[in-house]
């Protein structure tokens, strides 16, 4: 009896260690994003970065997250499929360095002007991981499709 007592409680233990509510990543292909779809997990290459805005804060007295810097970059990224612009907010400018590989966990697709743009919120995270093997196709880039936004009237 006092042999199974412990290899029951590691039994439990162990379940109550694989956080249930945690699923697998899937990583996606560039090319399979979609206007207005969220959670995305990809692993992509750094093309370009341009700094679009470098914004010191107004009243420098104050001190809390509304007053920090803000910085925005656009970042062409891609993987073996294709390529689409990323929106990179403060922190995440840093990261985006040309050439760099990127974890993009929990990306989103907002939409600017027409086009796709990827983009990571404070609920995703942007890690640098060890360089891939891919070579990126520059010659598909989805943020040089413009979408219109069609309103569809039902008949009755």
């Amino acid at each position: 009896m006092a042999t199974k007592a412990p290899s029951t409680a590691t039994q439990q233990h162990g379940d109550a260690a694989a956080k249930p509510g945690l699923r697998k990543p899937v990583f996606v292909k560039v090319d399979a994003l979609k206007p207005g779809t969220t959670g995305h997990t990809l692993v992509v290459k750094v093309v370009n970065a341009n700094t679009v805005l470098n914004k010191k804060p107004r009243n420098a007295t104050f001190r809390g997250p509304q007053n920090q810097n803000t910085k925005i970059a656009e970042c062409l990224v891609g993987d073996e499929t294709g390529t689409i612009l990323f929106t990179a907010r403060n922190d995440q400018v840093d990261m985006m360095k040309p050439g760099n590989t990127v974890i993009l966990r929990n990306a989103k697709i907002d939409m600017f002007k027409g086009s796709m743009r990827l983009a990571v919120d404070k609920w995703g995270r942007v890690e640098v991981t060890e360089p891939a093997t891919f070579v990126v196709k520059e010659d598909n880039n989805l943020s040089l499709v413009e979408y219109e936004l069609v309103n569809v009237a039902e008949e009755s």
